[in-house]
Order: C-alpha cells, then structure tokens, then sequence
C-alpha cells in the first residue's frame, strides 16, 4: 500500500491556474501509482480580485498576511507541506515560512532543478512584471547557479498584460500567442539557452511547439515535485 503526504495547496490566484494545479498533480499521481489513485490534498483558495488589486497598489503587508492565514488553515487542516500555485507570490514565501512549521515547496526551487537536470545556464523568463521586474525570483535562480535574463520594458509589459487582461481570465488570444513568440525570439538572440514559463497561466498560451527553444513550464514542474514529495518512495517500491 503506497502512502502519500497531504499536499496543502494556496490557490485562486488566479482560479484557471489553481484548476490546472489539481489536474497535473493528480494526472502525474495517477501515472506513478496507477489504478484509480489520486493525490491526498487540501486547498484553500484566496479571492484573486483583492490580491490583483493589492498587488498593484503595492500593498504586499495585506498579501502577507492572507497568505500567513491561507497557510495556516492548511497546517491545521492536516496538510503536510505547502504549495503555492502561483509565481508572483512567492515574492512573501517568507510570510508561509514564518507563520507555519510545516514546509513549503518553493517553486524556484523545484524550476531550478529541472534546468540544471537540462544543464542550461542562462535562461530566459517569461513572468508578471512583479517577478521580472523585482529580484526575489532571478536572485534565487542565481544562488541556485542560474542566470534569468528577463526581456526589455517593453515586452515585459506586454507579457504582464497578457496574463491580467487574458490569461487570468480564461482568454486565449493568437495575436497574444504571436507576441510571446516574439519576445522569446527577442530572449534567444539576448544568448537564452531556454525558457521559464514564469507565470502559471502562460501554460495556458505556450507550449512547446510555440518555442524555438526548450521550455521550462513551472506550474507542471511545481506540480510534479509536489507529487515526489507527497509519494512515500519507500513504499512505493514495495508496491
């Protein structure tokens, strides 16, 4: 018998993006355990109109403690360890950090892996203005032995507005598609040996075929290391 950790997941930032969370975690915990297995998980979920709002006026203290209290309504919930299923956020993963003692799956971490199992260096980063634009991301990267190089004012905001106007909503547009296939262009002649989908909704626009360089999607590796973290290995070598 396979035992699992309760995966503790901070959604609704935006609600598609939280949506393909629970369908990869469960796809990949299906494809390693197989039968009618699913992931042990608990969600709670944060109205994404107050936290886009605070976000742009700047107030990330109120973000901070939304995020304390999401965290520690899933530790008292029984989760195990937290997933925060959004990139921006994790700008306040020290708010999780501090206000529970169970831990949390930081996705820098989990997308760093993955580049150095590809042995890249210097990748392009595709993200929110907040996460392209502030060093809470590309610093982590560094220290982790990864240069992100972020694409120019102007294509940083058309990335930034894509994802609030579009993508946060469920809307997929061509000429938005189009556009961030120019912006990866702009990031492979800057030397990108590939590229982060920093954001979780961009999986919702690009995929492979869009990219003329390997693409590193952060939600499905997110979603995946929570999978290995929750899988008890021991037993499911017995299984």
């Amino acid at each position: 018998m396979v035992s699992m950790k309760m995966i503790g997941l901070v959604g609704g930032m935006s609600w598609e993006s939280s949506a393909l969370y629970y369908r990869l975690i469960n796809e990949e915990t299906k494809r390693r355990l197989g039968g009618h297995h699913n992931a042990k998980s608990l969600m709670v979920t944060v109205d994404f109109e107050q936290v886009e709002r605070l976000q742009h006026e700047g107030d990330w203290q109120t973000l901070g403690t939304l995020l304390a209290e999401a965290a520690r309504n899933l530790e008292r919930g029984g989760a195990e360890f937290v997933v925060l299923c959004t990139n921006t956020m994790h700008k306040l993963a020290d708010s999780i950090t501090s206000a529970v003692k169970i831990p949390l799956l930081h996705i820098v971490d989990a997308t760093a892996a993955a580049i150095r199992k590809s042995g890249h260096k210097r990748v392009g980063l595709l993200a929110t203005r907040f996460t392209t634009e502030e060093k809470f991301y590309t610093q982590r990267m560094r220290k982790l032995g990864i240069e992100a190089i972020v694409p120019s004012a102007a294509s940083r905001q058309d990335v930034h507005d894509v994802i609030y106007q579009e993508l946060c909503h469920g809307v997929i547009r061509q000429e938005s598609r189009e556009r961030y296939r120019e912006i990866i262009g702009e990031l492979a002649r800057d030397g990108a040996e590939s590229i982060i989908l920093g954001c979780t909704e961009i999986e919702l626009l690009i995929s492979q075929g869009d990219s003329p360089l390997p693409l590193h999607p952060s939600t499905t590796i997110h979603a995946h290391a929570a999978v290995e973290r929750a899988i008890d290995e021991d037993l499911l070598r017995q299984n």
